[in-house]
């Protein structure tokens, strides 16, 4: 099977003239040149078109695109590559659609757009650590399941999490004991509020990460100034370190 020039440049939504440049550019020669002079275009010209196309949409100059094509051995991983790329530009696209609509949603209700529900993820300023300690899919995951929620669930869930810290600073404040029932109380429903948040290992019931999480998160709330603020001091982030360490050793 073949097509002629104008044949493939209308499936391909191009023009002729764009079919000649990529061949004076050497990126697409015809499969054949007919004795009457037509251009004709087989399967595997379609599929080297293809991959032209989507590398323009992803950006790329003809250059760049021709080096890619020159260095490549195997069609079918350079396919691969171009999947992978396509659906990193789709998940980008979804999370733009997602933020778009959480807009629309607070213009809707009449509330004032936060720029911290609108653009940013669930845990976006600890990108870094969160997948050196627990994956990229641990990051992803969850930052999926944030940006998946309604502005309402988002605002429930932000007000849970206040609720937590407040009931943490107001125990620090009392003098609680870092090993006694009360704090063990909060140090458990710490736990069960991480384990709402997909991917972690909390979530996934991994009963030996999940302890490793833990004590690691308490000594990130004492250790990074990021999270230390969200306690209002180092002395209540103290206590919330030590009390979850001591729930983990004893009590997961």
């Amino acid at each position: 099977m073949e097509w002629t020039i104008q044949e493939l440049a209308a499936r391909a939504g191009i023009t002729s003239r764009t079919l000649r440049h990529y061949d004076r550019f050497g990126l697409l020669a015809p499969s054949r040149v007919g004795a009457n002079g037509y251009r004709y275009y087989d399967p595997a010209a379609v599929v080297r078109l293809q991959r032209i196309l989507l590398m323009r949409r992803l950006g790329m100059g003809l250059p760049a695109i021709a080096e890619v094509l020159a260095d490549e051995v195997d069609t079918g991983d350079g396919l691969r590559a171009h999947i992978a790329a396509l659906e990193e530009e789709r998940d980008r696209i979804e999370r733009q659609i997602r933020s778009v609509r959480h807009t629309l949603e607070a213009l809707q209700a009449g509330a004032e757009p936060r720029m911290d529900v609108m653009l940013a993820g669930f845990n976006d300023h600890y990108q870094d650590e969160v997948i050196s300690l627990w994956g990229e899919r641990a990051f992803q995951v969850s930052n999926d399941w944030w940006h998946g929620k309604s502005l309402d669930q988002q605002r429930a869930w932000q007000q849970d999490t206040e609720d937590l810290v407040a009931a943490w600073v107001a125990a620090a404040k009392a003098g609680v004991c870092p090993t006694s029932e009360h704090a063990r109380s909060l140090a458990a429903r710490h736990v069960r509020w991480l384990s709402q948040i997909p991917g972690t290992p909390t979530a996934d019931g991994d009963r030996e990460r999940s302890i490793e999480m833990v004590t690691c998160l308490g000594d990130m709330y004492v250790d990074d100034p990021r999270f230390a603020g969200m306690y209002g001091d180092a002395a209540v982030a103290t206590f919330v370190r030590d009390a979850l360490q001591a729930h983990a050793r004893t009590r997961m």
